[in-house]
Protein backbone atom coordinates (compact mmCIF):
# COMPACT_ATOMS: atom_id res chain seq x y z
CA UNK A 1 0.00 0.00 0.00
CA UNK A 2 1.27 3.14 -1.07
CA UNK A 3 1.69 6.56 1.35
CA UNK A 4 0.90 9.92 0.62
CA UNK A 5 3.26 12.10 0.89
CA UNK A 6 4.35 14.10 3.44
CA UNK A 7 4.26 17.21 1.56
CA UNK A 8 2.14 18.09 -1.47
CA UNK A 9 2.74 19.87 -4.38
CA UNK A 10 0.47 23.41 -3.32
CA UNK A 11 2.83 22.53 0.03
CA UNK A 12 6.10 22.84 -1.73
CA UNK A 13 5.53 26.00 -4.03
CA UNK A 14 3.82 27.68 -1.09
CA UNK A 15 7.32 29.05 0.12
CA UNK A 16 9.54 31.45 -2.07
CA UNK A 17 12.65 29.98 -1.68
CA UNK A 18 11.56 26.15 -2.77
CA UNK A 19 10.22 27.74 -5.76
CA UNK A 20 13.59 29.58 -6.57
CA UNK A 21 14.75 26.20 -6.60
CA UNK A 22 12.68 24.58 -8.97
CA UNK A 23 13.59 27.84 -11.49
CA UNK A 24 17.14 26.55 -11.19
CA UNK A 25 16.02 22.82 -11.48
CA UNK A 26 14.42 23.73 -14.63
CA UNK A 27 17.20 25.20 -16.38
CA UNK A 28 19.57 22.18 -15.70
CA UNK A 29 20.24 19.49 -12.79
CA UNK A 30 22.91 21.01 -10.19
CA UNK A 31 24.80 19.94 -7.20
CA UNK A 32 23.24 21.04 -3.91
CA UNK A 33 27.08 23.26 -3.35
CA UNK A 34 25.44 24.97 -6.47
CA UNK A 35 22.08 25.29 -5.54
CA UNK A 36 23.33 26.73 -2.10
CA UNK A 37 25.33 29.41 -4.21
CA UNK A 38 22.37 31.35 -5.23
CA UNK A 39 21.03 31.53 -1.69
CA UNK A 40 21.79 33.31 1.52
CA UNK A 41 21.32 30.35 3.76
CA UNK A 42 23.11 27.59 4.86
CA UNK A 43 23.48 23.83 2.80
CA UNK A 44 21.18 22.41 5.71
CA UNK A 45 18.58 25.00 5.32
CA UNK A 46 18.97 24.28 1.12
CA UNK A 47 18.68 20.19 2.21
CA UNK A 48 15.45 20.89 4.04
CA UNK A 49 14.06 22.77 1.24
CA UNK A 50 15.08 19.74 -1.10
CA UNK A 51 13.38 17.38 1.26
CA UNK A 52 9.90 18.94 0.91
CA UNK A 53 10.37 19.20 -2.80
CA UNK A 54 11.17 15.64 -2.71
CA UNK A 55 8.34 14.43 -0.58
CA UNK A 56 6.19 16.43 -3.49
CA UNK A 57 7.55 14.63 -6.24
CA UNK A 58 9.54 17.80 -7.51
CA UNK A 59 12.68 16.68 -7.38
CA UNK A 60 14.64 13.77 -7.13
CA UNK A 61 18.79 13.44 -6.12
CA UNK A 62 21.16 11.17 -7.29
CA UNK A 63 24.73 10.43 -5.99
CA UNK A 64 27.51 11.36 -8.14
CA UNK A 65 30.97 10.64 -6.56
CA UNK A 66 30.65 13.32 -3.55
CA UNK A 67 28.42 15.04 -4.99
CA UNK A 68 24.45 15.28 -4.79
CA UNK A 69 22.69 16.09 -8.24
CA UNK A 70 19.23 17.25 -8.23
CA UNK A 71 16.77 16.67 -10.72
CA UNK A 72 13.37 18.55 -11.55
CA UNK A 73 10.48 16.53 -12.28
CA UNK A 74 7.94 19.11 -13.39
CA UNK A 75 4.94 16.28 -14.11
CA UNK A 76 3.32 16.94 -10.40
CA UNK A 77 3.06 20.99 -11.15
CA UNK A 78 0.14 20.36 -13.64
CA UNK A 79 -1.92 20.02 -10.48
CA UNK A 80 -0.81 23.70 -10.05
CA UNK A 81 -1.74 24.61 -13.26
CA UNK A 82 -5.08 22.93 -13.75
CA UNK A 83 -5.97 24.46 -10.04
CA UNK A 84 -4.61 28.32 -11.42
CA UNK A 85 -7.00 27.69 -14.96
CA UNK A 86 -9.70 27.61 -13.12
CA UNK A 87 -9.48 30.54 -11.19
CA UNK A 88 -8.45 32.54 -14.19
CA UNK A 89 -11.78 31.55 -15.65
CA UNK A 90 -13.63 31.99 -12.74
CA UNK A 91 -11.50 36.15 -12.83
CA UNK A 92 -12.12 36.12 -16.72
CA UNK A 93 -16.15 35.46 -16.56
CA UNK A 94 -16.57 38.16 -14.06
CA UNK A 95 -14.93 40.73 -15.84
CA UNK A 96 -16.85 39.72 -18.75
CA UNK A 97 -19.34 40.41 -16.86
CA UNK A 98 -18.93 43.52 -15.12
CA UNK A 99 -17.33 44.79 -18.77
CA UNK A 100 -21.20 44.11 -19.95
CA UNK A 101 -22.81 45.69 -17.00
CA UNK A 102 -20.79 48.54 -17.63
CA UNK A 103 -21.45 48.85 -21.08
CA UNK A 104 -25.32 48.46 -21.06
CA UNK A 105 -25.25 50.89 -17.93
CA UNK A 106 -23.18 53.43 -20.71
CA UNK A 107 -25.36 52.62 -23.60
CA UNK A 108 -28.72 53.51 -21.63
CA UNK A 109 -27.10 57.06 -20.72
Amino acid sequence: MATAPKHDVFQAVADPTRRRLLKLLAQNDRALHELTDHFDMTRTAISKHLQILSEANLVSGRKSGRNKIYHLHPEPLKEVKEWIAYYEKFWENKINMLKHYVEKDESDN
